[in-house]
């Protein structure tokens, strides 16, 4: 029988330096030698288990690498001081001055920002694409292009990636597919559905406890291994190294993350189906009216449900921001961006997370200036979440204007 990835994390053991039931944490910068040969050798990667220098690899970092690396199915995994650290080195590997990427219009804001603006100092070129049209993408590929990106579950808009489509059409034009999976682990496999390299912001549902900012890239050990070249790997020149404290704090979290996930949408699923029934505009893949639902049952590994994301739109910026403070008053949770924490987080991305796209994309692609992302907590009554989030609603007069208004 061929193992899942909760299981493939779960035979993952390592014993500590002194028979600990967790691996000892590397707390050095950088390592002893006892011959200058060996040295020049692991300099040169051509050493196997000898470590150099902490920007070059650490056993925390390789411990946890490991661990992504057993989540995501791909051969190997680097991480890193951050998603970004993550994305950006991706990028910088993939291309040259001159080249061309083909990417969603609905991502990360952050991600956004690097590819539209930054990577003008490369003459980097990027197309924004809906990434729901497959045809769209092939249109926009070019000779020049060297990347497909996408996120599995877009942000904010919660968008669904067809990534087996994807996957046939970057292979039949030979270039990869680049995968950022965070809203969306163990739910979607995107290695194993076609996609060559998977990122993951560390910092959310797989830490899931908002005290580090981390990031990874999983994929093949050519591929990571080139990121860590001491010559031209941009993972190893950008510097983007991860504690290895934090890594060893994330890898103790990962053990959790299969029971979290459950949980994390079975709450946003009963409370995306119950304000969809008060009439409320939300948005969650695990609806039937989600433009994508059918796409993402076909796609997921239903154990773990349709993730903790779901948005709801109030009608104007005003309304959000009353109702996000409403609620962290009511001690719901907290106004405050990023996602993966016990606690119930919104933010409206319009005015925070998708802030560097211009309001003139923002509005293009159906981001409304009262759209409320909601990364749903951990509650273990969820009913009495529902009851009190219905009070703020209805406290604030949202939920009369919507029933009004059908």
């Amino acid at each position: 029988m061929k193992n899942k990835a909760s299981d493939n994390l779960q035979d993952l053991q390592y014993f500590g330096e002194y028979g600990g039931v967790n691996p000892s944490i590397s707390d050095s910068s950088t390592y002893t030698f006892l011959s200058a040969k060996t040295m020049f050798d692991t300099f040169e990667g051509n050493t196997e288990g000898c470590y150099l220098y902490t920007r070059h690899s650490s056993p925390s970092n390789l411990y946890l690498g490991e661990a992504l690396a057993a989540l995501e199915g791909t051969e190997t995994a680097n991480v890193t001081a951050s998603g970004m650290g993550a994305i950006s080195a991706v990028i910088m590997q993939l291309c040259d001055s001159d080249d061309h990427i083909v990417s969603s219009r609905t991502i990360y804001g952050g991600t956004y920002a690097f590819m539209k603006n930054f990577l003008k100092k490369f003459n980097i070129k990027t197309s924004f694409v809906d990434i729901t049209k497959v045809e769209s993408v092939e249109k926009a590929i070019t000779s020049k292009t060297k990347m497909i990106y996408c996120e599995s579950v877009s942000n904010p808009l919660l968008e669904i990636a067809d990534l087996e489509a994807l996957s046939k059409l970057a292979k039949k034009h030979g270039i990869p597919l680049v995968v950022d999976n965070t809203f969306s682990p163990l739910s979607i496999s995107p290695a194993k559905l076609g996609a060559e390299i998977v990122i993951h912001s560390l910092t959310k549902f797989i830490n899931g406890t908002s005290d580090c900012v981390a990031g990874v890239v999983c994929s093949t050990t050519d591929f990571c291994l080139g990121l860590k070249d001491v010559n031209n790997g941009a993972g190893m020149l950008l510097g983007s190294t991860l504690d290895s404290l934090r890594a060893a704090s994330i890898l103790k979290n990962m053990r959790t993350l299969h029971i979290r996930m459950k949980k994390h949408s079975e709450n946003a699923q009963y409370l995306a189906q119950n304000f969809e029934k008060d009439g409320l505009r939300v948005v969650y893949p695990g609806l039937k009216s989600h433009p994508g639902h059918e796409t993402i049952k076909r796609l997921m590994n239903h154990e773990y449900g349709y993730g903790g994301l779901l948005t709801i739109d109030v009608g104007s910026l005003e309304n959000a921001n009353a109702l996000m403070e409403l609620m962290q008053k009511k001690k719901l949770g907290y106004l405050a961006v990023s996602l993966g924490f016990y606690k119930t987080l919104f933010s409206a991305p319009g005015t925070s997370t998708s802030s560097e796209i211009p309001l003139e994309e923002q509005e293009e692609m159906g981001l409304t200036d009262g759209l409320i992302r909601f990364s749903i907590g951990l509650d273990n009554d969820i009913h009495r979440t529902y009851e009190i989030m219905k009070e703020c609603m209805f406290e604030l007069n949202i939920l009369n204007s919507k029933a009004s208004a059908l």
